[in-house]
């Protein structure tokens, strides 16, 4: 029984969006389950698959959050 936790910034892809959209979260949860049929022959109707959308202030790298972090010139390692 595979649990797959997805978590991303909560922040559009398109401009002016503020969260991931109902169809992307869809196409991840079936991709995921696709994948791990796939690949480990896990039956999708067993497969738990949680998205977890956290604010861009709650989520950091290199000692900054998200949004200080795209501002700086720190390189991603």
């Amino acid at each position: 029984m595979p649990y797959v936790n997805i978590k991303v910034t909560r922040e559009g892809t398109a401009p002016g969006a503020t969260t991931t959209t109902p169809e992307q979260k869809k196409a991840l949860i079936k991709g995921v389950s696709d994948l791990l049929y796939e690949v480990m022959g896990k039956p999708q109707n067993t497969t738990f698959v949680i998205i977890d959308e956290v604010d861009l202030e709650n989520w950091g790298v290199g000692g900054l959050n998200v949004q200080d972090y795209r501002n700086s010139s720190l390189p991603l390692a």
